[in-house]
């Protein structure tokens, strides 16, 4: 699975340009999942912390397949 920075970002420290990552790709999609699913937990009482989590990384890995898939 190709999981790049979600926000590549390039700077100079010499001659060469040095690439910066920070969050990757997965890492967005997840925290982009998971307020519906806290919003819904909550909703429902079901404070599965670990679960919702769980599934944020799911839908995100759901993404990143569907991601590579189109880019064929």
């Amino acid at each position: 699975m190709n999981n790049p920075p979600a926000f590549p970002q390039r700077h100079s420290l010499s001659e060469n340009m040095a690439s910066v990552s920070g969050m990757t790709l997965r890492d967005y999609f997840a925290a982009k999942a998971l307020s519906p699913l806290v919003y819904e937990a909550l909703r429902l009482d079901h404070k599965s912390w670990d679960a919702t989590a769980q599934h944020a990384y799911i839908i995100a890995d759901a993404m990143l397949a569907e991601r590579e898939k189109r880019r064929k």
